[in-house]
């Protein structure tokens, strides 16, 4: 066992791989070292990723569990997205001072703005524990022991290709993460929904924060006795620009990928799951749009969620238009015949894609139904507050649990962001396209019929549900007892619709009956095409890509150059559109081209860069990863790929596939010019 381990390892690292793709280990980044000198990188293995001194991994952290973000300063200042930080930043905002429109800069620390429950991550060190496992030490046993090793250590234990490497992540983590500055909304989104995904870009996609710790630099609690983290590595900053052809890396957290799945996953992918989610979310958004621009508060109020829904909303057309243009489903069958072809006289792989195709079979259906239910009627804000206070008042939850609910205050920030009016026609259109969709399959959900059919019409149960229901204000949900709770139809609606399997795996190829076969088809894959490059699905662990600065042919005869500036922001700017109306202040700066140091020369016109295009292959969670120089020198902040680009997670194309990212020199110009907080320039050692 432990020879075809090594063995299996000795694989994995020696196969090769274009520089453009792939989402590399840091710990076995030697391998890619070679390969990464030849493109332009100008470090070594050890300064990417050590246990023994400080590297560039100590800078990195993992921002909330669903971003990537990068310490910039000796004083544990954090630069990521705007969108990563835009709960927090709506969360402190209101009518009276709207730090979505008008932006926030703290200019002393005192004005920094703490932000319960988020928190921050960074990779103490990661080890392959395949062979640990294997001799039959407990993933519960390494855990624990990892653990042990410092304060407020959380690890856990990921599989990379399906199985056959199994990693130990092992994290710090640091609780007390407040907000230092952000631009305007008019700046952080610039462009709104029309921009998203889109090249070419012009969103100032940044906000700053910053990690407390205790005076021992340990992880501590949110008080007002913290000082700032002192890290053991903070990255540089390179003002010097880009050119395209120079090498750059991405070092961050992607999420989620699908690179090995067969033709079944794809065409599932395509044509059964994507347009569903577009279409139910295309009403809900419609919805909130409306009620947004009839009411300033309201619009306040779901800008997280709005924008929460609608960026897998965009990413996922974006990904049908891709796979339609690869033609991935022909392409995949073409691959796994010639499969076939080759596993026939193997035994141990010869049925291999039989067996997973009959997996498909046997689960899809239910996945669709689970994921139909988690798009429509899993998302009525009115079921969900009553599943909460039920966990809350129910004498048989544990009294941890409800002293910690009835201290976190989850009900007033449910209620600060929420509108009934607006609920109860989401909660109409959801439930429409629930049995739409049901009915377009030949199906039927008894129960909700039933309960429809007692009220008389949709529109009458939606009416009573609403009138009736103990859960449309915080001053009722004050009041209710567990009793109550039970008789009450939102928490009844809740009921009828929870989840009874647990949380849903990430992918459909992720449900067990499905995955188990994945893991001998990557050992057979590696034998029949030593030539393709092997790297781990993407699952929320640090990774390392690289490649260049380069632009791309967007159509025939039309070449997307790399680099977009200041003067592409006032050719959009227009007054009369939330999401292109820019702040006064960039305007005047723009007509008196009082750029100070952040001016540079592009084809004899003064301006400032904004945005630029590289061929890293990045996905979901690479939001706010830094983007580096070939000496290992933040030039930039990741924040999204190019619409064409969004069926990377499933196949990746060298040709148009670009990750786009917001230039530092923009960052700094925004921060010091347009924010007047110049000090966290000289923090940052510029």
């Amino acid at each position: 066992m432990k020879k075809m381990l090594l063995a299996l390892v000795a694989l994995f690292m020696l196969l090769p791989a274009m520089a453009d793709e792939g989402m590399w280990l840091p710990s076995l980044i030697k391998s890619r070292v070679k390969d990464m000198r030849a493109n332009g990188f100008k470090l070594s293995a050890e300064d990417i990723y050590s246990v023994n001194k400080a590297s560039l991994k100590d800078a990195v952290v993992l921002f909330g569990g669903f971003c990537t973000g990068e310490i910039v300063s000796e004083k544990g200042l954090v630069i990521t997205n705007h969108h990563c930080g835009f709960d927090a930043i709506q969360s402190h905002s209101t009518v009276e001072h709207d730090y979505l429109t008008h932006g926030f800069w703290a200019m002393s620390s005192e004005e920094e703005l703490p932000n319960p429950g988020l928190w921050v991550r960074i990779l103490v060190r990661m080890e392959d524990v395949t062979e640990r496992l294997a001799a039959g030490e407990t993933a519960d046993d390494i855990i624990r022991k990892a653990q042990a090793e410092g304060r407020n250590y959380h690890a856990s234990i990921e599989q990379m290709y399906y199985g056959n490497q199994q990693f130990l992540f092992l994290y710090q983590q640091f609780n007390d993460v407040r907000l230092v500055g952000t631009p305007p909304s008019s700046i952080g989104k610039f462009g709104g929904d029309t921009d998203n995904w889109i090249w070419p870009r012009h969103t100032g996609d940044f906000s700053v924060f910053r990690i407390y710790a205790d005076k021992e630099n340990q992880p501590a609690a949110y008080s007002p006795e913290n000082v700032p983290y002192r890290p053991k590595r903070h990255f540089k900053i390179s003002t010097d620009g880009i050119e395209e052809g120079d090498f750059t890396m991405i070092y961050g957290f992607p999420g989620n990928t699908q690179q090995y799945i067969t033709s079944t996953a794809v065409r599932y992918v395509q044509y059964d799951s994507d347009p569903m989610k577009i279409d139910l979310r295309t009403r809900r958004l419609d919805i909130i749009r409306a009620a947004s621009e009839a009411d300033a508060k309201i619009r306040i109020q779901y800008a997280s969620k709005y924008a929460n829904i609608a960026n897998a909303w965009k990413k996922w057309q974006g990904e049908v238009l891709g796979l339609e243009r690869l033609n991935t489903v022909a392409a995949k069958e073409a691959y796994e015949a010639d499969f076939r072809r080759w596993s026939a006289d193997k035994p141990e792989y010869a049925s291999l894609l039989d067996s997973m195709q009959t997996a498909y079979e046997q689960t899809a259906d239910w996945y669709w139904l689970e994921e139909l239910k988690n798009e429509s009627v899993r998302t009525i804000e009115l079921s969900i507050i009553a599943a909460d206070v039920a966990r809350e008042v129910n004498p048989a939850t544990a009294p941890s649990v409800r002293n910690a609910m009835r201290h976190s205050g989850y009900r007033d920030l449910f209620f600060k962001d929420y509108d009934v009016n607006v609920d109860k026609a989401l909660t109409l259109a959801v439930l429409k396209g629930y049995r739409e969709y049901l009915k377009k399959y030949c199906r039927v959900d008894e129960e909700l019929e039933k309960l429809i059919s007692e009220s008389g019409s949709l529109e009458q149960f939606v009416d009573n549900l609403y009138a009736q229901s103990l859960f449309t204000s915080a001053e009722k949900c004050a009041k209710v007892n567990f009793e109550q709770v039970q008789q009450d139809p939102a928490y009844k609606l809740y009921m009828l619709f929870r989840s009874t399997t647990g949380r849903l795996p990430r992918n459909l190829s992720n449900v067990p009956a499905i995955e188990q076969w994945y893991r001998p088809y990557l050992k057979a894959l590696m034998q029949f095409d030593p030539e393709r490059p092997f790297f781990p699905d993407a699952n929320m662990t640090l990774r390392v890509a690289y490649g260049t600065i380069c632009g791309y042919e967007y159509a025939d005869g039309e070449y997307h150059t790399p680099l977009t500036t200041l003067d592409g922001i006032i050719a959009k700017d227009n007054p009369a559109i939330y999401d292109y109306d820019i702040p006064q202040a960039l305007r005047d700066i723009y007509r008196t081209k009082e750029y100070g140091r952040w001016g540079v020369e592009i084809n004899g016109h003064l301006t400032v860069p904004v945005c630029f295009l590289a061929s890293n292959q990045t996905t979901g969670g690479n939001s706010g990863s830094p983007v580096l120089n070939g000496k290992g020198e933040l030039i930039g902040v990741n924040f999204d790929r190019t619409w064409r680009s969004t069926m990377s997670d499933i196949a990746f194309d060298p040709t148009i596939c670009r990750n786009i990212a917001c230039d530092i020199r923009y960052v700094l110009f925004v921060i010091d010019k347009v924010g007047g907080a110049g000090y966290l320039i000289e923090e940052m050692g510029l």
